[in-house]
């Protein structure tokens, strides 16, 4: 032990001797916020911006680039798929953020998933899927993925010069700063961004339209976009509620939302609701949980059960319907108050040229057909070089063919390997290029037949150079080229559209609005016999007193709102849950509610305690006779079902001397029969999930004597409080002090 902590003391000193050494350790300084924003703030701000968050023209963030370059470069455009995980290991090559990173965005770029329109990896395994979020994917070690053939389109010509290339992060390789992607894939699949300071959020469109959209826009710059391109398509389906008006402005500015909203059909045999597609911006989980919400305020009561039944088919969401309940008409409630009709917020902020712009559809697609159109003059620039030299080659090698015989003295000739060239250069006239290319024939292939069959394409060749040198100074061929494009595109993978358009004016509002519980302020009163108040403060104020039954007295009294959530706990063990807004307004001069008749309590049964709350937050106090305290969480009350009722509430070991509902930890005066009072606070014990938890021994009570009373404490009550407190539970308490000896409030 002592050598241990010589130990530490050595390592101490040596940390101290370490900072000693550096420059200002343990130095104050006072640094301008300014400074601070723009030294540290700025630079960490513009990389998410840049690098991170916002995707580029090609339709791409980084990470994606990255990870789809790394996949071509493995070749997984052919052949089978391979393990995610090998996938993923190689593509740190490129990305250096982390696997679970590099996976989850191949993640949503897989078919398997359903979050693009058109993926661009081919998946095998559990891969998740976006409309769930409890449907989680497998590890990358289980699943297999490879680049999907429309992925082709993204990687057409990137060896011939058409984009930049950058060293990558340890500057042992080079990878693209862009795809010189065939179509606009910015707006084919949807992409969303938080940067710092901006976001990006950007809707998918069908194939096929976004093609013929770009295609008038390249014939005609001014071409009406909505003419072709008809409203956002997403892999869900769904139904997009088109307001025209709406949708041009999103098309203009490139900021709006329209409204998208589930489908379902009705099985009559079952009477039931099958929903089999949902908003792109919600998940199955979060639908179910709003409708069961509805169900247990008591807003929705013609359904009697939902589930998910989604499987290898698909998506799938039953609601089971109560006997006579129209579908439409519950469908319409659904929509106006659940998810499953959804708003789709568009934000088309997008890279160009390193800067963040909002563009609308017309610009955005603009700026994608400058982008193609420097992509093809880069490539026909690089083909035209590549033919040039391939020409230059040719045309020294005919002039050989003038005279083989010639060639192969020069050679023979030649003394010295270093002379050949120079010889040949001056024997036919040509240049070091030609010669060098001249000399590195085999010697089978110096004949004049092989010769021939070379420069055969000399002709050729120079239509084609003549051609690519017409299509660089010409724009209305370059533009040719791209649309040609656009149509192969279009005819090999356009799908018919998945989400259907349905127009505003169409849909009728017959539907019910769903019941809003009018919240207002209450004055609830609950008494000793089980009756209930539920009084304005106007009334309240106009009032005379209490009309109570003989013998009866008020017990529980607050302020609250009539949207608040009641539980009434009974003599039976039991708990019965209700809301203010159940009960009618009455006066003080009214007798009240009998709880037990208006919950519908069994025989014999009443409410003996209340709880008010807004929601199942805080904590249930049960202080039994015996001493004991049960301290229950309310989740345990929280029920997912509509249940009115719950059994076993609380511990029937010991009779219940009060039960009391604590948002948060306070302190309690208990009292005992035999004078004793201890001051207890809450905290000291530790919450319980099981509702009938006998609790833990807070007072020792001697032999015949039990716990008659419990109070909240309030400050000033006692003389000396530390008298009745006690350090360790159970404490017996103490008698009442000379000065603590008058009139003792009982609030329970």
């Amino acid at each position: 032990m002592a050598k241990k902590k010589k130990t530490e003391i050595n390592r101490a000193d040596d940390e101290l001797s370490v900072n000693a050494h550096i420059s200002g350790a343990g130095e104050v300084v006072n640094q301008n916020i300014i400074d601070t924003l723009e030294v540290n703030y700025m630079p960490y701000a513009m990389s998410v911006i840049m690098s991170r968050a916002i995707p580029e023209i090609d339709g791409f963030k980084p990470s994606h680039r990255k990870l789809l370059y790394t996949m071509y470069k493995m070749g997984l455009l052919n052949g089978g798929t391979i393990k995610s995980a090998n996938i993923v290991g190689r593509t740190m090559q490129l990305n250096p953020h982390g696997d679970a990173a590099i996976y989850e965005t191949m993640i949503r770029l897989a078919r398997g998933n359903e979050s693009l329109l058109h993926p661009y990896v081919e998946s095998k395994g559990n891969f998740g899927k976006s409309y769930s979020k409890n449907m989680q994917y497998a590890a990358s070690r289980y699943t297999e993925a490879k680049l999907a053939p429309i992925a082709a389109e993204l990687f057409k010509d990137i060896d011939k010069d058409t984009v930049d290339f950058v060293p990558n992060y340890d500057n042992t390789m080079e990878e693209p700063t862009l795809f010189p992607v065939t179509f606009p894939s910015v707006l084919v699949n949807a992409n969303m961004g938080i940067a710092v300071g901006m976001a990006s959020n950007i809707c998918s469109f069908n194939l096929g339209e976004i093609c013929n959209t770009t295609i008038a826009l390249i014939k005609d710059d001014e071409a009406d976009v909505t003419e072709t391109l008809k409203a956002p398509d997403f892999i869900g389906g769904g139904q997009i509620i088109y307001d025209e008006k709406l949708m041009r402005e999103i098309y203009r500015t490139g900021r709006g939302s329209f409204k998208i909203r589930a489908k379902y059909n009705y099985d009559k045999s079952n009477n039931c609701i099958d929903i089999y597609e949902i908003p792109a911006t919600t998940t199955s989980e979060a639908i179910i949980d709003k409708i069961i919400e509805l169900a247990k305020g008591g807003k929705v009561k013609e359904i009697s059960d939902i589930r998910d039944e989604t499987d290898k088919k698909g998506l799938k969401i039953t609601i089971d319907l109560k006997r006579g309940t129209d579908p439409d008409k519950l469908m319409k409630k659904l929509f106006k108050a659940t998810p499953l009709e959804d708003s789709f917020g568009c934000n088309f902020n997008v890279l160009i040229a390193g800067t963040p712009r909002v563009l609308g559809v017309r610009e955005l697609l603009l700026e994608w057909i400058a982008f193609r159109t420097e992509c093809v003059n880069r490539r026909v620039y690089f083909d035209l070089q590549k033919a040039k030299d391939k020409l230059h080659l040719l045309e020294g090698l005919q002039k050989i063919l003038l005279d083989i015989d010639k060639a192969i003295k020069i050679i023979r000739s030649t003394d010295e390997e270093s002379e050949v060239v120079p010889n040949l250069m001056i024997g036919f006239g040509i240049d070091k290029i030609q010669a060098e290319y001249v000399a590195e024939i085999k010697l089978r292939h110096l004949n004049r037949e092989y010769i021939l069959k070379r420069t055969a394409d000399i002709e050729q060749l120079r239509k084609d150079i003549e051609d690519m040198e017409d299509i660089l100074s010409s724009k209305s061929r370059v533009k040719k080229i791209i649309v040609n494009e656009l149509k192969e595109v279009a005819d090999k993978y356009d799908k018919p559209r998945r989400t259907e358009i349905i127009y505003s004016e169409e849909i009728e509002d017959d539907g019910e609005e769903i019941e809003e519980i009018p919240d207002y302020p209450v004055n609830l009163f609950f008494t000793k016999e089980g009756y209930f108040k539920k009084i304005t403060p106007l009334s309240l104020r106009m009032s005379g007193e209490h009309k109570l039954k003989e013998g009866d007295s008020i017990v529980t009294s607050l302020e609250t709102t009539n949207s608040a959530e009641l539980l009434f706990f009974t003599n039976k063990w039991q708990v019965y849950k209700s809301r203010a807004a159940d009960f009618d307004d009455t006066k003080a001069s009214a007798l009240g509610d009998f709880v037990g008749s208006k919950l519908l309590m069994d025989e014999g049964e009443t409410a003996v305690s209340m709880a008010c709350l807004k929601e199942y937050k805080g904590y249930m106090l049960f202080f039994f006779q015996n001493g004991k305290v049960a301290k229950i969480d309310m989740n345990a009350y929280d029920t997912k079902q509509n249940r009115k009722k719950l059994i076993k509430a609380y511990s029937d070991k010991s009779p219940l001397v009060a039960a009391i509902y604590a948002e948060e930890d306070k302190e309690f005066v208990i009292r005992s029969s035999a004078g004793r009072y201890l001051l207890f606070n809450s905290g000291a014990i530790s919450p319980k999930t099981t509702k009938d938890s006998q609790g833990v021994s807070v007072m020792t009570l001697k032999k015949g004597h039990r716990v008659e009373e419990v109070t909240e404490y309030n400050e000033g009550r006692f003389a000396k409080a530390a008298r009745y407190r006690t350090k360790n539970l159970p404490g017996a308490g103490a008698v009442l002090s000379t000065e603590d000896q008058g009139e003792q409030l009982t609030l329970i």
